[in-house]
């Protein structure tokens, strides 16, 4: 591969959600899900991840059980470890701490060396009045976009 794959995204948390940062992380599977993950059958909508006992579990991301899997599928929404560094996992229980902010996954892919990554961000939930703006903007610079091309 030569380069990043991105087999799922999360269009809904950038609406709802002010990115502050990101970060990669790699997730602990077993052989069928990887199957699935690279046929795309996932979805990380409804997901999130909190830290316990020093490791970060995500929790809400489904992987649709592998067609050809039998006995060795499991649970598609099942809470999976994500792999971060120490001091990475410390910086975001930090962050948790803190009122407000919550971690969500923003993406999935596959990278250079075949294997699955979540991109998961600190996020600050937007009030309705935030999504507004931030649709009332998107508008106008469409609309400045389109008036530039004429």
């Amino acid at each position: 591969m030569s380069e990043k794959r991105v087999v799922a995204n999360n269009k809904k948390a950038r609406h709802d959600y002010f990115i502050e940062e990101t970060y990669e992380a790699g997730i602990v599977l077993t052989g069928t899900e990887i199957k699935s993950i690279r046929q795309g059958k996932v979805n990380i909508k409804e997901s999130y991840a909190k830290i316990e006992n020093g490791e970060m579990i995500i929790y809400g991301m489904h992987i649709s059980p592998y067609e050809h899997g039998n006995r060795f599928n499991v649970d598609p929404l099942r809470p999976r470890k994500l792999l971060l560094h120490k001091q990475e996992i410390r910086k975001l229980i930090g962050y948790t701490t803190l009122k407000g902010l919550t971690l969500v996954p923003l993406r999935m892919y596959i990278n250079e060396k075949g294997r699955a990554k979540l991109e998961i961000a600190v996020a600050r939930g937007k009030k309705d009045y935030d999504k507004r703006n931030t649709i009332a903007k998107r508008d106008a610079d469409r609309r400045m976009q389109q008036a530039m091309r004429k």
